[in-house]
């Protein structure tokens, strides 16, 4: 029983008695541990908040600027008209036409990645896969070749620059005709907008169809 009173003694001396004995203590208290977490919350804030964007910020510009900057794409007039990390729409026969893409409510909107999520026996992808492919065939009656997936299937982001270079290919006979150019010669530029693999072992190859276009436009004058 006495020690239970000693203790309870103990714990009642700690708290703060009505005519303000203990508050000075006890504010002391919160001002040791508030003080040094002000402090931190002020230095972090400054280093991850300000310092480090800012030093990312400089060497990216320094080192990689055109990537920072969207690798945005000017014709010769020095006009931007569009990023090589972000498809655009080519309807005109001669043109080589992108890959087909889902996203709303505009084609290569890049505010609104995404694919149609519709499953391979949805009867709307079958539909749509099927005006794709009569659209190709539509503009190039006589190209017996199979038609590349990539053509007329959309990709999940709904961004792809990109094209295979059998889907660059199989475009080259149409192009040629309606712009009067040597297949030949078409495929030559072809082959020297394919961009490799990503470090010789990533993904396939591939052509970026805005880079290719804008190339066309050189030789078809």
């Amino acid at each position: 029983m006495s020690n239970t009173i000693n203790r309870l003694s103990k714990d009642d001396s700690l708290t703060p008695s009505p005519d303000g004995e203990g508050w000075g203590e006890e504010n002391e208290k919160k001002t040791t541990y508030l003080k040094p977490a002000a402090m931190m919350l002020l230095l972090l804030t400054l280093v991850t908040g300000a310092a480090y964007p800012a030093l990312v910020t400089v060497l990216a510009q320094a080192l990689f600027s055109d990537q920072a900057n969207g690798s945005l794409i000017k014709d010769d007039k020095g006009q931007m008209i569009g990023s090589e990390l972000i498809g655009q729409t080519f309807s005109e026969p001669k043109y080589f036409w992108s890959r087909p893409s889902a996203t709303g409510p505009y084609g290569y909107n890049a505010a609104a990645s995404s694919g149609s999520n519709l499953g391979p026996t949805n009867p709307a992808l079958v539909e749509t896969v099927a005006s794709r492919v009569q659209a190709l065939k539509d503009a190039d009656p006589n190209n017996r070749a199979p038609v590349p997936v990539d053509l007329i299937t959309a990709s999940a982001s709904g961004l792809d620059p990109h094209i295979s270079v059998a889907a660059a290919e199989y475009q080259i006979k149409r192009v040629a005709k309606i712009r009067k150019i040597n297949a030949a010669k078409l495929q030559g530029l072809v082959d020297a907008h394919t961009e490799g693999r990503q470090w010789q072992v990533f993904g396939e190859p591939r052509v970026n169809v805005l880079k290719l276009n804008l190339a066309l436009d050189q030789v078809g004058r």
